[in-house]
């Protein structure tokens, strides 16, 4: 993964587990421009990772990212 998607990563699995899902929804919604469902989706798969870690973070949100369409 990109040092772009591990540095969002990082944040995400900040906000997750100091329990703030609110900023969470936030962080992706404003910066990452996720829709709310896709938003629920990932924080929904970054909660069931047995090992929390940025790769696997960032792997979450790049399988949730719309391409551009050319």
């Amino acid at each position: 993964m990109s040092v772009i998607w591990k540095n969002h990563a990082d944040r995400l699995i900040e906000l997750i587990n100091s329990n703030n899902e609110t900023h969470a929804h936030l962080y992706l919604e404003q910066l990452m421009l996720f829709p709310v469902d896709i938003q629920d989706k990932i924080i929904s798969d970054v909660s069931r990772l047995k090992h929390c870690n940025s790769d696997e973070v960032a792997g979450i949100i790049n399988r949730y990212m719309m391409f551009e369409i050319k």
